[in-house]
């Protein structure tokens, strides 16, 4: 399993955060445009706990997959948890939690996820597919200082678990 946490600072309010995350469109903000996201289903409503979302993404070579996630938790202001249903990963279980600082709101994100494939995916993820998680949060990261300018350089940790 691997674990990802990366933790940026926001210039806003947790109100204005909240409001911003719990937008499932927004995603496509913070998506790099060669993963080609859409969303299927699941648009259209703020995030609560029951929510399923269904995606198309091109993660890799340009091949359409479908991804289906659910929030499995949620606690407005504070808190939500997406889990994968069907997708590109064996498991994907990601945390995203807000909390009130100084002038702003501290964004963690926490991701434990499985590749696909067992020890073809390890190789696999070693070779290219752990880059391009990484790329994903590091391209959010950046798409957040452009959105809301101010905000720090988001921090990102990995290790396998």
């Amino acid at each position: 399993m691997h674990r990802l946490t990366t933790r940026q600072f926001l210039p806003i309010s947790v109100e204005e955060a909240w409001d911003f995350f719990s937008i499932p469109e927004n995603l496509n903000r913070l998506t790099p445009e060669d993963m080609s996201f859409e969303i299927l289903s699941g648009g259209g409503e703020r995030t609560f706990a029951g929510h399923v979302i269904c995606y198309t993404v091109r993660p890799l070579l340009n091949i359409p997959m479908r991804w289906v996630t659910e929030i499995v938790e949620s606690e407005d202001g504070k808190y939500f948890i997406d889990e994968q249903r069907f997708g590109p990963y064996r498991f994907w279980h990601h945390l995203h939690r807000f909390t009130p600082g100084d002038g702003g709101v501290w964004m963690d994100d926490v991701l434990h996820y499985v590749l696909p494939a067992g020890p073809i995916g390890e190789v696999m993820g070693a070779l290219m597919l752990n880059k391009k998680v990484d790329g994903i949060f590091t391209y959010r990261g950046e798409a957040l200082k452009g959105i809301f300018p101010g905000a720090s350089e988001a921090e990102q940790h990995r290790q396998k678990i």
